[in-house]
């Protein structure tokens, strides 16, 4: 479906939306040259910016937020067009003239839209290409999940999640991977407006990229509307040699397109004439067109004609998915327009002094909002206040807190830290009129089973659109699980794609930011595949999402699966990755402790995200009641299960699966090293990060000079406090050793760090603990080297 260029707003609103938009341009190109040519440069180093990447969006993003955008509306921004959203909000009144000058500048306006940097603004933050779009489809999935379940306002129209796209964004995998798991879900009002522009940074867009994008949205269910021209070349094509003109810009390569676009009306005219010889009709078409009016005439696409782009957005058949296809012009208006190098160009001082007058803007009234325009400057802001989508509001929700119950843990004589996370959710399910655990919602990219998220999925069912019963229970075919879909479910059922299942996360963990409405997201996945969606786990983070995902088998201890199925370096991954705070607990109570604890941190203003590193390896339970000073110990990261004598010289320290070991271990030195310490360190990240925030801390003065009050201590020093000046650790991980060897930094200790630091392979968990050095033996053999 083509779009045409029929109005359906009144000349007036044309009028006032054409100056809109040339405010929104200059206002987006004069923010980055005042960055890069006008604030001094204290490092000498290139401030950059995208011009010409924004000048292809100005169109339509002034079409959007001042005409078809509603408050309850969701909108993902482009990266490069992050200074026409900044433009955009300065005219609402929502962004400061002074974080427009400080544009990529320490406290200014972001080079790309984000939700924790930019303030109540921005809704979905973009930047790593790609996932900004395919946010928006599970944000559509968290609005009609939420829908469903009436926790929304009835009568509340649904809003539409809209991605502004490049069309070089197209290229990310994990975009058809989003495309295809929220098709099985039937998402509903989503829009993205694809900026095809047909420039990268590198170069020009395939030719017939635009073919192969129509038919992958068409093959997925959804709307395809094409924007290609706007209503001057319309008007154009219905003249005598108007359908000549037409074909030779359907035929026209992309490259040659774009360099005519930089050289202008004569070279236009030139090579139209040379390429369609003997068409008298065309040449007398042309010839009534000077040069300027000529590139006027060939420049004049869809996604520049906002008449067309109304006409597009105003008859969208129906509320399924909808990609517009908008054809525009890297650079638009600008004299960098077209040329293959304007990705990272920047207009120089002569260029943008013709920009400047171009648009009559006087020196000093560069940020006036009204300068330079055919417009009274009260009818322009009473124009811009009555905008629908600038409705003063803010546009990040809040959400009540939910109270969070103790965590229902039944101890049994051997468990694994996998299993009783699962028996903790199953009875969470089984509880009735809960309003924390009504809000609990599970995901997992098809391995929802083998991560012991049965009994939840078994209690509470799978969430679809519609009723979908379980043929195998229907035909009283024995099975497990109850896989009931119906608009109750509870669990978001995802294929293999774990790129997808952050992103998801992404979407449910800021449902009470953006929907108003608190959901605990639980997501489940194979420990070593965080590697396979680290990037969209990143920007989950990156955005402030709330979720807890739970990584399941971990470490060499999945011994027969092999290599590929054992993780190695996601101790390390949860310790670097911000706004997430990871824990790799050993028994399960310290499992309870540690998931009431996550979700209430999921709900703090200044919490976060949470990561479980569970095993699937049966271990001993200790019988004893926590007192709640070891649970407080537990989740800030570490405890003493033996405590260090009186000048201990010796410690062991594990995580997780290797608590036997390490325990078998102390049993066999603890007559030969009186005060032997045995340490369980259930979170590295806690534990390194307090200690790493304190350090910078004391470089700032801001604690004690002697640090010997332990309100001055992280609680790794007041933990090691009783070891001797000369005292030796052993740590143990199944994982990478590093993650624990950082302990001997805290007090200077020597550390004999035992861990994994070379791919695994198949074999029992005997065999390969004795291979890879982390046994018993192996423990032994590092503590004894010191005697």
């Amino acid at each position: 479906m083509e779009a045409t260029a029929g109005t359906c707003v009144s000349a007036k609103e044309l009028k006032m939306l054409g100056e809109v938009e040339k405010k929104v341009r200059w206002l987006s190109s004069w923010t980055i040259h005042h960055a890069n040519h006008i604030r001094p440069k204290r490092d000498g180093i290139k401030v950059g910016g995208h011009q010409a990447s924004c000048a292809s969006l100005s169109t339509l993003m002034t079409a959007l937020y001042f005409n078809v955008l509603r408050p309850q509306d969701r909108i993902a921004v482009k990266p490069h067009a992050s200074p026409v959203f900044h433009a955009i909000n300065y005219m609402f009144g929502r962004q400061s003239r002074e974080k427009l000058e400080n544009f990529r500048a320490f406290g200014g306006a972001q080079s790309y839209p984000s939700r924790t940097k930019d303030g109540d603004v921005v809704d979905f933050s973009t930047g790593s290409v790609g996932l900004g779009a395919a946010v928006t489809n599970f944000a559509a999935l968290t609005q009609d999940y939420l829908r469903y379940k009436n926790m929304l306002p009835k009568g509340q129209k649904p809003g539409r999640m809209v991605a502004l796209v490049g069309d070089a964004e197209l290229d990310e995998g994990n975009i058809y991977e989003a495309l295809l798991d929220t098709w099985k879900h039937d998402i509903r009002n989503v829009w993205w407006v694809i900026d095809y522009n047909r420039q990268s940074l590198d170069g020009m867009i395939d030719a017939h990229l635009f073919r192969v994008i129509g038919r992958f949205f068409r093959a997925v269910g959804w709307n395809v509307i094409t924007i290609k021209y706007g209503r001057k070349l319309h008007e154009a094509f219905a003249r005598p040699g108007g359908k000549s003109l037409k074909k030779w810009l359907n035929e026209s390569p992309n490259d040659v397109y774009s360099a005519l676009t930089f050289q202008g009306g004569a070279a236009w005219r030139k090579q139209i004439l040379a390429d369609m010889p003997g068409d008298n009709a065309l040449a007398s078409l042309l010839a009534d067109y000077d040069d300027d009016a000529l590139h006027d005439l060939m420049t004049n696409l869809g996604g520049h004609c906002m008449e067309a782009i109304l006409n597009a957005f105003e008859n969208v058949p129906n509320d399924k998915p909808t990609v517009f296809i908008a054809y525009t012009v890297k650079g638009y208006g600008l004299p960098l327009q077209g040329h293959k190098d304007n990705h990272a160009g920047l207009m120089n001082i002569p260029q943008m002094e013709g920009f400047r007058a171009a648009n009559n803007i006087a020196e000093g009234d560069e940020w006036d909002m009204t300068a330079g325009l055919e417009c009274a400057a009260d009818d322009l802001r009473a124009f811009v206040d009555a905008a629908p989508f600038n409705d003063r509001q803010p546009r990040q929700k809040f959400a009540e807190i939910i109270t969070v119950p103790e965590m229902p843990y039944q101890r049994t004589a051997t468990s694994s830290t996998q299993e009783v996370f699962g028996k903790i959710l199953n009875e969470l399910a089984k509880s009735k009129n809960s309003a924390f655990a009504d809000r609990i919602v599970t995901t997992s990219p098809d391995v929802t089973v083998s991560t012991n998220l049965g009994g939840f999925v078994n209690q509470r069912g799978l969430f679809a659109r519609e009723n979908l019963a379980d043929e195998f229970r229907d035909r009283k075919v024995p099975s497990a699980q109850k896989w009931i879909r119906t608009p109750k479910g509870q669990h978001v059922e995802l294929g293999i794609a774990e790129n997808n299942l952050f992103l998801n996360l992404a979407a449910l963990g800021l449902s009470h930011s953006l929907f108003g409405q608190r959901l605990f997201p639980i997501g489940t996945l194979y420990d070593p595949f965080i590697a396979r969606g680290l990037d969209a786990l990143n920007y989950a983070c990156y955005q402030d999402a709330r979720f807890m995902v739970v990584a399941t088998p971990s470490g060499i201890t999945l011994a027969p699966e092999g290599g590929a199925h054992q993780s190695i370096g996601t101790p390390m991954i949860g310790m670097g990755q911000p706004g997430l705070t990871s824990f790799e607990p050993s028994f399960g109570d310290e499992v309870a402790a540690v998931m009431g604890w996550s979700f209430n941190h999921m709900q703090d203003k200044d919490g976060g995200s949470v990561y479980l590193r569970l095993s699937t390896k049966p271990v001993n339970q200790p019988d004893r009641e926590l007192d709640d000073a070891t649970k407080a110990d537990i989740v800030r990261g570490g405890y003493w299960m033996r405590e260090p004598g009186e000048n201990c010289k010796m410690v062991l320290a594990y995580c997780g699966a290797m608590a036997p070991e390490a325990i078998a271990a102390w049993e066999q030195l603890k007559d030969d090293h009186p005060g032997l310490g045995l340490l369980v360190v259930t979170s590295t990240d806690r534990l390194y990060n307090e200690w790493q925030d304190m350090e910078r801390a004391r470089l700032e003065g801001k604690t004690g000079k002697n640090a010997s009050n332990n309100d001055d201590m992280a609680h790794i020093e007041n933990l090691l406090k009783p070891l001797a000046r000369d005292a030796r650790m052993v740590t143990v991980i199944d994982g990478h050793p590093a993650a624990l060897a950082w302990l001997g930094s805290v007090r200077g200790h020597a550390v004999a760090p035992l861990g994994i630091n070379a791919f695994g392979q198949c074999g029992d968990s005997i065999d390969l603990y004795n291979h890879y050095q982390i046994d018993t033996a192996a423990i032994l053999r590092a503590a004894k080297r010191w005697d």
